[in-house]
């Protein structure tokens, strides 16, 4: 598939360098524009509907967050472009699907482009479509420790799971359960059985998730209804079970 991608940048220099390498070595991109500055690259978002931006971090009269928090039902996927690795939680954070250092490494921009393309091609095919699994209902017990003992629950009755600093909430069909442990203990327990970290926050019952929807880092709903958001990092590991 082609992917409609712009550049945002304000060095001239810099634009020049990666749309030669991206005409070059990554031929799946279509490159449909170029912007210096966060108003440019507005007009540019806004004005036809796009796979891919190239963000450059830092910029004048602004950065490229500052741009993204004026797109929050923004649908492409961003690559950020940067000489400043200090930048790199602030992108996850913004669901960022890659992270490309300067000067680039073509090697870093395949596999960036690469990585785009497998998860639009996977999203486009899944997009608000009710979504089978490709397991069997998962079988198992967990057991977890509570003030007066501990608690036994089947471990397909668990919709998902939801971080609280130490502790974790765990939502079944008709109730919740908040438990003294962090949710990375309940991924590592849960890790033989079809669970997903699609976020910072979640882990979820894969065979409980119905549609897929595309995002700045995308959102699944499940069985009860309820909409989650995806991180960008966590998308290919999650689609990968449909």
């Amino acid at each position: 598939m082609k992917l409609n991608a712009i550049i945002v940048e304000d060095e001239a220099n810099s634009r020049e360098i990666l749309s030669n390498y991206l005409a070059k070595y990554c031929c799946d991109v279509n490159l449909v524009g170029e912007a210096a500055s966060i108003q440019e690259a507005l007009k540019l978002i806004k004005k036809q509907p796009l796979d891919l931006v190239f963000l450059d971090v830092e910029m004048p009269f602004g950065n490229a967050f500052d741009l993204l928090d004026q797109l929050p039902d923004r649908t492409f996927e961003t690559v950020f472009v940067t000489a400043y690795d200090q930048y790199a939680i602030d992108a996850l954070n913004n669901h960022a699907a890659y992270y490309l250092m300067k000067p680039i490494s073509i090697d870093e921009l395949i596999k960036a482009v690469g990585y785009v393309t497998e998860i639009r091609q996977k999203e486009d095919a899944l997009e608000d479509r009710v979504l089978t699994t490709k397991l069997n209902k998962v079988e198992g017990k967990i057991t977890f420790p509570q003030q007066n003992g501990f608690q036994v629950l089947n471990v397909a009755d668990i919709l998902y799971c939801k971080a609280d600093d130490n502790y974790t909430h765990i939502f079944l069909e008709n109730k919740k359960i908040l438990v003294s442990k962090t949710l990375k203990y309940f991924e590592e327990a849960l890790s033989k059985f079809a669970f997903a970290r699609i976020h910072k926050s979640y882990l979820v019952n894969v065979n409980e998730v119905v549609k897929y929807r595309k995002g700045k880092g995308g959102s699944v709903v499940i069985s009860s209804g309820k909409e989650l958001s995806v991180s960008a990092s966590r998308k290919k590991e999650l689609l990968a079970y449909f």
